[in-house]
């Protein structure tokens, strides 16, 4: 089969429904959670505002439109590599300059969902990855890798979501070891349901923020604040995952979709 072959018969199944399109982003407006860092470490991200600038009134007769004020870091986000120091020198580390290629591909979902209900600071480790591989199959070079917890259930409730104590927030998360592993396997990148692609007590490990450090040292990107992982399959997906091409861009909200086939 040809490769026409092959796109005209994929097209055929978006059309009649044989491919599922799953959204796997949150809704993006002034109650999205935004993430709070102490106010000696940075400043803060402002919080999502919408201001109309007509609906049909006298502002415009025939034409409704808003303008808004968010970071490039709110709700379900994509992480270039020039957003973490790590990966400042990368000519192609911005979101105007990376390799659009890479941002459609297949999807590993791994399901933490369970041992992260047990416990907010649930942490994936290698030899966690290297069950799931035996389970269901290696994770191949260009691929996406995303960890399931099903913590978007909490994005309705900001304190929740955050989940923040006087020792700072607890959420699930990736170990250095686990980042380690993946950049071994050559993935595009890693993503997470929770507000950034670290585990929320990263800051003490060594590296710091490992999903940071080393994804954006490796040219790899990161995804956070996804939703609607339980509707993926742990292998089979395709993910779609393109920032806004904002000039000299760090990151940008999403609107992730997975490809699903249907059965």
């Amino acid at each position: 089969m040809s490769a026409t072959d092959v796109m005209r018969e994929f097209g055929a199944m978006l059309a009649s429904g044989g491919v599922e399109v799953v959204d796997c982003s949150g809704v993006l407006g002034p109650d999205t959670p935004i993430l709070q860092l102490p106010a000696d470490f940075a400043k803060p991200t402002p919080k999502v505002e919408i201001h109309k600038i007509s609906e049909y009134d006298q502002d415009g007769p025939f034409f409704a439109w808003n303008w808004m004020v968010l970071g490039e870091h709110s709700g379900t986000h994509f992480d270039a590599p020039h957003h973490w120091i790590t990966g400042k020198d990368y000519e192609d580390g911005f979101t105007d300059s990376l390799d659009v290629q890479r941002l459609v591909a297949p999807v590993n979902v791994i399901d933490c969902s369970q041992q992260s209900q047990e416990d907010p600071d649930f942490l994936l480790d290698a030899k966690g990855i290297k069950e799931w591989e035996s389970e269901y199959g290696e994770i191949g070079e260009g691929e996406w890798v995303v960890m399931r917890t099903d913590w978007d259930a909490r994005v309705n409730d900001e304190a929740r979501f955050l989940n923040a104590d006087e020792t700072g927030p607890h959420s699930p998360g990736p170990t250095p070891d686990a980042i380690e592993y993946l950049m071994s396997k050559k993935i595009v990148g890693w993503g997470t349901q929770c507000i950034g692609t670290d585990a929320g007590q990263a800051g003490g490990m060594e590296p710091p923020y490992p999903a940071h450090n080393l994804l954006h040292k490796n040219n790899c990107f990161g995804l956070a604040s996804l939703a609607n992982l339980d509707k993926l399959p742990p292998k089979g997906a395709i993910l779609i995952a393109a920032p806004l091409k904002i000039k000299n861009g760090t990151g940008s909200p999403i609107r992730a979709l997975a490809l699903v086939p249907k059965g």
